[in-house]
């Protein structure tokens, strides 16, 4: 990697998911004040409400959430042009 182009405070940081207290370890310039130990080394850590491993899209519990009968009204509307 080319010496001198990321900043000073660019460093492995660990984030956590507070939702499911998932931990993942990456490279990042994020300032925070807190640490956490993994594996037995110490980390800033950066709590987070979401990440990829909660997250109802990437989990597979997304639910489609029709309120009004958007769909149905769409359905009915255009019912018409089966063939």
């Amino acid at each position: 990697m080319k010496k001198g182009i990321h900043p000073e405070n660019y460093r492995l940081v660990a984030f956590k998911d507070m939702s499911n207290d998932d931990i993942f370890l990456t490279k990042s310039t994020a300032d925070t004040k807190e640490t956490i130990e993994v594996d037995g080394v110490e980390y800033p850590v950066v709590k987070l409400e979401i990440s990829r491993s909660s997250h109802p899209y990437y989990t597979g519990k997304h639910k489609l959430v029709d309120t009004a009968g958007r769909i149905d009204k769409f359905k009915n509307k255009y019912d018409k042009f089966k063939k």
